[in-house]
């Protein structure tokens, strides 16, 4: 049954590039706020899609945070135990201590 329904969002999500043509520009790009995604169609085949700026920030915030999970595992393999620090030895390193960290307020937003 769910696949029925996602059938029926793709399309749905079609809008053939005659409507823009038509002057229906501003009324796709409504459709897009309220319903979601649109597949513009030129003949017959995928020409581009419209996605809200929102989702599309959220996109490209995934994409990145994946980049930067596989960057961050590329070098926690590429390591040998030598060049590891502890948390502990840079504190002390720096001269803050547990004490210190604990009196910082920090605004994460």
């Amino acid at each position: 049954m769910r696949r029925i329904h996602f059938s029926q969002n793709v399309l749905r999500a079609f809008v053939p590039i005659s409507r823009f043509n038509a002057g229906e520009a501003s009324k796709i790009f409504a459709e897009v706020k309220k319903t979601g995604d649109k597949i513009v169609m030129k003949n017959n085949i995928p020409a581009c899609v419209l996605v809200d700026p929102a989702r599309y920030q959220e996109m490209l915030d995934i994409i990145e945070d994946y980049y930067l999970l596989q960057e961050a595992q590329i070098r926690v393999a590429e390591e040998t135990s030598n060049y590891m620090v502890s948390q502990q030895e840079v504190m002390d390193e720096l001269g803050i201590s547990k004490e210190d960290l604990d009196s910082v307020e920090v605004d994460i937003t």
